[in-house]
Order: structure tokens, then sequence, then C-alpha cells
């Protein structure tokens, strides 16, 4: 939003992608395990969505007419969505774009990497901090 309605010069906000990937890497080099996810719809299935959104009268509050306004900016927010994961997918901290018009497959694509994700840190539970053969309870 900062970049797409130029709410800050250029020379701000494209510093932010080595400040975001320096503090990511500190992270990683301190144990954090760092997973990121850009849940991805197309326009005609974010359209779909609102209609939804606006025709059922449950889902009304999850509308705003801004949103409406912030679809005339799509090809900006996808330019810099395209720069971001360009300039902040490193090694420490991967982007995964996921396709995300289908809940279910969003769902199952999310779980598996955060599986694999879970799976390579090898986890195992502490040792305790002392002999605990020896006690008993009344």
């Amino acid at each position: 939003m900062v970049r797409v309605h130029s709410l800050v010069p250029k020379s701000v906000w494209s510093k932010r992608y080595a400040q975001i990937n320096d503090f990511e890497r500190m992270l990683s080099d301190n144990g954090t395990r760092i997973v990121k996810f850009l849940l991805y719809i197309d326009k005609e299935e974010q359209e779909k969505r609102f209609r939804e959104r606006i025709d059922d009268k449950t889902k009304n509050w999850k509308f705003s007419p801004a949103d409406l306004k912030e679809r005339e900016y799509w090809d900006q927010y996808i330019e810099a969505f395209q720069d971001m994961l360009r300039q902040c997918s490193t090694e420490c901290a991967p982007w995964y774009v996921i396709p995300a018009n289908r809940k279910w497959f969003r769902n199952l694509a999310v779980s598996q990497v955060l599986r694999e994700e879970l799976e390579a840190m090898s986890l195992k539970f502490p040792k305790p901090m002392a002999d605990l053969s020896g006690i008993k309870f009344e």
C-alpha cells in the first residue's frame, strides 16, 4: 500500500527490502525458522468473493467499499508483490506462493509446506532436568 499509493518516496521503501532480509537473517542465525506465505487469488476470484459478501447478508461485514477502490490498483499491487518476492525470498526466509482460489487446495498446500518445515527441524522433546524414576505419589 505504501508503494502503490506513494505514501513514502521510493528512496525509503526500496531500502526496506535489504532491512527485511537483514532482520530475517538475524532471526534465522539465532535459531528462528521463518516461513512466509503469499496466498494468491486472481482478480476474477476476488470479484466473485466480493459479490458473495454483498449478496449474503451474513457476510456483509466482510465487505468495504474501499475494497472496490483498491481493485483499481490491481496491476500496481501485482508489480509490488513480484518485486517483494524477488528481493525478499531468501534461503533462510523463503516465500511460498500458494494458489488460493480454492480454499481446500490452499489449506492442503500450506499444511504440506508446514509439515515439511517442521520435519526438517527434527524436533525432539527436551530431556528431563532430573531423574524422575524414583518419584512416587501416595
